[in-house]
C-alpha cells in the first residue's frame, strides 16, 4: 500500500512505524536537533519537522530554523535520502532558510544510525 506524501494519511502510518520502532539510535549530531520544514505542493503548504533525525507532522514552536522548499524536492532529500538534491536545491534557490543556518549544517555531515536506516527503509515502501 503507497500513500501519498505528506498526506494526512502518511503522516499517521510514518507515526505508526516511528511509535513501533521503539527507542531508534539517533547520531550525536541529530539528537538536540530541531527544524520545522515547510512544504509547497500544489494542494498548497504542508508542515513537518525533524526532530532528533525523525520525521514529524506540523512544526515545533522551538525550533530555530525553518527550511522551505517544493514536494519533489523534500521526497527527494527526506525519503530517497538523495543528499546531493539538497546541496543542489540551495544552489539552485529551491530551498530557503529561515533562522539559524548553521543547524542546517549537522543534516550534511550526520550518518544515519542503522537503526534510522531501517525505519526510512520502511517509510520509503509505504510512500507513493
Amino acid at each position: 500500500m503507497s500513500l501519498e506524501f505528506l498526506s494526512d494519511e502518511w503522516f499517521a502510518k510514518v507515526k505508526e512505524i516511528r511509535d513501533g520502532a521503539g527507542d531508534v539510535e539517533t547520531p550525536a549530531a541529530l539528537a538536540d536537533l530541531v527544524i520545522n520544514i515547510t512544504v509547497s505542493g500544489d494542494n498548497g503548504d504542508k508542515e513537518m519537522a525533524l526532530v532528533g533525525g525523525m520525521i514529524e507532522e506540523g512544526h515545533h514552536a522551538d525550533a530555530p530554523t525553518t527550511m522551505i522548499l517544493p514536494a519533489d524536492l523534500a521526497k527527494r532529500i527526506f525519503i530517497e535520502g538523495d543528499q546531493s538534491a539538497g546541496m543542489q536545491g540551495f544552489m539552485s534557490g529551491q530551498i530557503r532558510i529561515e533562522g539559524d543556518m548553521s543547524k542546517l549544517m549537522a543534516l550534511q555531515t550526520a550518518q544515519p544510525s542503522a537503526d534510522q536506516v531501517a525505519l526510512m527503509k520502511q517509510i520509503q515502501e509505504v510512500t507513493a
